[in-house]
């Protein structure tokens, strides 16, 4: 089967070379033919390094390369059985890409989004044959990172879908089937990762090291959140939280916060403009962590519990299984453990007294415990 990308980026580029590697021919178009070239020429580096590596043969290197046709028509995936978007995350520029694609292909040709937030069912919508729309949506970088969410629309056929599902695993990645709703699983589960955190920075209980070595030296992640929103880019994921705030009717539990929006504002992005919640600048120091465990203790335990009732809810409302919530999260973000083994592991009950500890002091709905977390200890089970 030929392989259509559309979208050169870096995630484009790396589903392409993804593709590439498990043996198709791989058609990657994008408009601008500059970034065409940078693809080319970030192929030629990235297999170079892994042939230095003892990864890929030269041989092996020669052939992924030899798959992977350049181009900036969109008449080039007329032969595709397969077409992955990614580009920019709009919907209005996706439905008009969709439409374009859908005159091009064949009948049989599956469309599928990599967005990571917004709803399949909508880009499917323009479509004449909506039954061959799905998302697959991978993990930065796509090469590297295990996890692919596999989401039908309620207009996705049973057949795109195994389709789908027997791809990916051929491609030696973990796939997870959600439901088409606004983060999938682990853009909507992770809100409170960032969200959670940047309340405690804003009601002064702790400074953005101090938060960060909670979670990390107490929590084993390997990133905090202020590090990795660095990391990230405070634009793209402050996006993702007003998308996800929007697309759930404004719920106070993804609620976006002004400290994010501030540091957005004012060019502080993170690590790609030099300044985010840390300075990138040469010869900066970073800020010392106030390493007291009481402290940490308290930081860990609030934003882990509101973790895992995120990871309750997503279960509750049929979003994906346990087990799928959990492969999700290690697989796709690298989180030290499944949320919810991690609420077996510490007790339901020691979970829900945190979050109705926090309900009852704020009064706040973001803090509301789930009704499956309550049900679960009211009647002593576990999710493993």
């Amino acid at each position: 089967m030929i392989v259509g990308v559309i979208g050169a980026g870096t995630m484009g580029a790396g589903i392409a070379q993804v593709a590439a590697q498990n043996g198709h021919s791989v058609v990657l178009v994008d408009l601008n033919q500059t970034v065409i070239d940078n693809a080319k020429s970030g192929h030629a580096k990235v297999l170079a390094r892994l042939v230095e590596k003892g990864n890929l043969s030269e041989e092996q290197a020669k052939v992924v390369l030899s798959n992977l046709y350049y181009s900036t028509d969109l008449n080039d995936f007329r032969e595709c059985g397969l077409v992955i978007e990614a580009i920019v995350e709009d919907l209005g520029v996706k439905h008009s890409v969709f439409s374009k694609l859908e005159a091009v292909v064949n009948e049989k040709c599956i469309l599928a989004s990599n967005t990571s937030s917004l709803s399949i069912a909508s880009i499917g919508s323009v479509l004449q044959k909506p039954e061959r729309v799905v998302g697959i949506h991978f993990f930065n970088p796509a090469p590297l990172m295990p996890l692919v969410e596999i989401i039908p629309a309620v207009q996705t056929s049973l057949q795109t879908i195994e389709s789908c599902k027997d791809l990916i695993s051929k491609w030696k990645k973990t796939g997870v089937l959600c439901k088409d709703t606004p983060g999938f699983i682990v853009n909507r589960v992770a809100r409170p990762f960032y969200g959670e955190a940047l309340r405690i920075y804003e009601e002064g209980i702790a400074d953005f090291a101090t938060i960060d070595w909670a979670m990390t030296s107490l929590g084993g992640f390997k990133m905090g959140p202020f590090t990795l929103m660095d990391f990230i880019g405070n634009d793209v994921n402050y996006a993702v939280t007003e998308s996800v705030f929007s697309a759930f009717y404004f719920d106070p539990r993804f609620k976006p916060s002004l400290t994010q929006k501030r540091h957005r504002e004012a060019g502080f992005l993170g690590r790609k403009s030099g300044r985010g919640y840390y300075s990138y600048s040469e010869g900066s120091v970073m800020p010392a962590a106030n390493e007291d465990a009481e402290l940490g203790k308290y930081i860990f335990d609030r934003i882990l519990a509101m973790l895992i009732n995120e990871a309750v809810d997503a279960v509750f409302m049929n979003v994906a299984n346990a087990s799928d919530v959990d492969l999700a999260m290690t697989k796709g973000v690298n989180y030290p453990k499944g949320l919810l083994a991690w609420a077996d592991e510490i007790g339901l009950e020691n979970v829900l007294l945190t979050l109705e500890d926090l309900f009852v002091e704020y009064g706040e709905d973001r803090y509301r415990p789930n009704p499956l977390l309550r049900r679960m200890v009211r009647e002593n089970k576990t999710f493993f």
